[in-house]
């Protein structure tokens, strides 16, 4: 399972979170977030893989956080279509490894927007559907993914708090590739609390996590 600790922007806190077992960090580049990266931090991760959130940034803006940043994933959490999708892709080349599209859910009848991008996106993130984009510390009913047939993979999001490893560890689904970490572990916006992390990865332990 792969384990993504989003929302980080402190230099220091990333190189004590970059040291916990997990595989994605991400970073936000959206300014109405309190999570939002306007500077580059002096220190960014060389293990794990460095995940770009944005929310209908434009094309360029885009591609030059992935350079400046130097992006293996780029999140899209607003309201890109397929076409955006497949004009952003042949533009990263080989520098970008998976786009990912977040989608909000709140009832079976969300899913339906995963139809679409089938075909366009290497995963889902599936959130909790509220009036802000992410970050919001509410989980949806897990219970509606099983309706979810299609065969691109997700991130599970939403959430997710210190409490909830055995939540987690009861949840299957044949194309969970992971779950999302962020509001739930601050304590304060993009300031995580690593002593909770660890405790909960080593709650996790035994789904022994993937290296993607």
């Amino acid at each position: 399972m792969i384990i993504k600790v989003c929302g980080m922007r402190d230099p220091e806190n990333i190189r004590a979170v970059s040291e916990l077992d997990i595989q994605w960090l991400g970073m936000i580049f959206w300014e109405k977030s309190s999570r939002n990266v306007s500077k580059k931090p002096s220190y960014l991760p060389t293990k794990q893989k460095r995940v770009g959130v944005f929310v209908d940034a434009t094309i360029e803006e885009v591609m030059g956080k992935v350079q400046e940043y130097t992006l293996d994933i780029i999140q899209l959490h607003g309201k890109e279509s397929p076409a955006y999708i497949q004009t952003l892709r042949p533009l990263c080349g080989d520098r970008v490894a998976a786009i990912i599209k977040a989608l909000n859910i709140a009832t079976k009848e969300d899913l339906e927007q995963t139809k679409p991008y089938m075909d366009v996106v290497d995963y889902f993130l599936f959130d909790t559907k509220a009036k802000m984009v992410g970050g919001n510390g509410t989980k949806f009913d897990w219970s509606v993914l099983t309706e979810y047939k299609g065969t691109t993979p997700f991130i599970l999001s939403g959430g997710i708090g210190p409490d909830d490893a055995d939540k987690v560890k009861a949840f299957h689904h044949p194309q969970l590739a992971g779950i999302d970490l962020n509001s739930r572990f601050e304590t304060a916006p993009a300031h995580k609390d690593v002593n909770a992390l660890r405790d909960f990865l080593s709650s996790l332990a035994p789904l022994n996590p993937l290296n993607p």
